[in-house]
């Protein structure tokens, strides 16, 4: 049986001319809650979610609808939905009115106020929580090499921040963020979740951010780790990474496997290197902890997975979409370059609308449009 997958994208909400992140976040809640579409915790952003699917192709017109959904409420405001993980320009963010979100900035300050980040996450079902948690306890190591593929926030505050993920980075000041230590069971990983609640440092559930977790939710495991994806084609990428790891991993685990014995200190150091320098560079190695050359660490993480791939039929597309953003680089990537030609980070921006708008590549035919301006934004 091949696992139901769904996929969750963050977007920030741009001025149609200046590219400024504008707050209309509540206001594009209410135009269209049967579209998919919500608020968060900044009205500056929109969360877009698609349906469960078995299909990477519906996935792919999933992610598709919902991303033009997006922008069609943003532009009846006069704004765009545009898939940056940061704000290139300088933002004041504005905060949802709820009693929930008033609590988080009185609880954990600057660090909830300058909170403007835009991540990808991917669901994918398990059977119990037995089973999710030995899945999270094999896919852990593999995480860092899913955040490199998709890096898109090199820009913080109208500077160049030296990350491909400044997302990260930001998003690490949450004191639940991060890697976590191999659980070994269901109960040892509600015990965990409990103690951190008990602290009384989250305010509850939703604020454990591990970069993978069980739903509280949904019957699913939750990777949380990756920026959103400049690319359509990129999401599915992660999507489809993802449940080839847990199914690959479930396996494992059913046949007796045992997690790699690697220290949440240790995916951290990972998780940075990642977020440093994306796929333009090295990586850590998932099997060793030793520095590689990103191209090997990416294809480690393939050949890990392929059999998978081949006993759903889709190692062929993944492998397209794979080697894709191995040959044109992530959004960070896209993002720098825009930079070089124009000088303008509101040329980055106008080019990220474009390009948030586009169909995923395996399933339509491709005519690159022409890059626009921002006047034409």
């Amino acid at each position: 049986m091949t696992r139901r997958l769904g996929v969750e994208e963050e977007f920030l909400i741009v001025d149609g001319t200046q590219g400024r992140a504008v707050a209309l976040g509540r206001v594009l809640d209410v135009l269209d809650k049967d579209a998919g579409l919500s608020s968060e915790m900044k009205q500056e952003q929109i969360e877009t979610c698609t349906l469960p699917h078995t299909s990477l192709r519906d996935l792919a017109a999933d992610i598709t609808d919902r991303r033009r959904s997006a922008d069609t409420a943003a532009r009846s405001c006069g704004a765009r939905s545009v898939a940056l993980a940061t704000s290139p320009l300088p933002v004041h963010t504005t905060t949802t009115p709820g009693l929930r979100y008033e609590q988080m900035v009185q609880r954990f300050g600057l660090t909830a106020v300058e909170q403007l980040t835009c991540g990808c996450h991917v669901h994918v079902e398990v059977e119990s929580d037995e089973e999710g948690v030995a899945v999270l306890d094999r896919i852990r190591v593999w995480l860092p090499v899913l955040l490199a593929i998709t890096t898109n926030s090199p820009y913080w505050n109208a500077a160049d921040s030296s990350y491909a993920s400044y997302r990260s980075q930001a998003w690490n000041r949450w004191p639940t963020a991060g890697p976590c230590e191999v659980f070994g069971s269901a109960k040892a990983y509600h015990a965990q979740v409990r103690e951190i609640l008990g602290s009384g440092v989250p305010l509850d559930k939703g604020q454990i951010y591990f970069d993978a977790r069980l739903s509280h939710r949904h019957p699913t495991i939750e990777v949380r780790v990756a920026d959103v994806c400049l690319f359509a084609d990129d999401a599915v990428l992660l999507a489809a990474l993802v449940r080839g790891l847990v199914e690959t991993a479930a396996r494992q685990w059913r046949n007796g496997g045992k997690p790699v014995p690697a220290s949440a200190q240790q995916l951290r150091l990972a998780s940075w290197q990642a977020g440093r320098y994306g796929l333009d560079g090295e990586l850590m190695d998932p099997l060793t902890g030793r520095p590689r050359a990103a191209f090997d660490v990416v294809m480690g993480l393939l050949d890990s997975i392929r059999p998978v791939l081949k006993d759903q039929g889709e190692l062929g597309t993944v492998e397209f979409l794979l080697f894709q953003v191995l040959a044109r680089g992530t959004g960070a990537v896209r993002q720098r370059r825009i930079y070089e030609q124009t000088g303008s980070l509101r040329e980055v921006i106008a080019d990220a609308v474009r390009i948030t708008n586009l169909p995923v590549t395996p399933f339509r035919d491709l005519t690159p449009p022409l890059l626009p301006t921002a006047r034409n934004m």
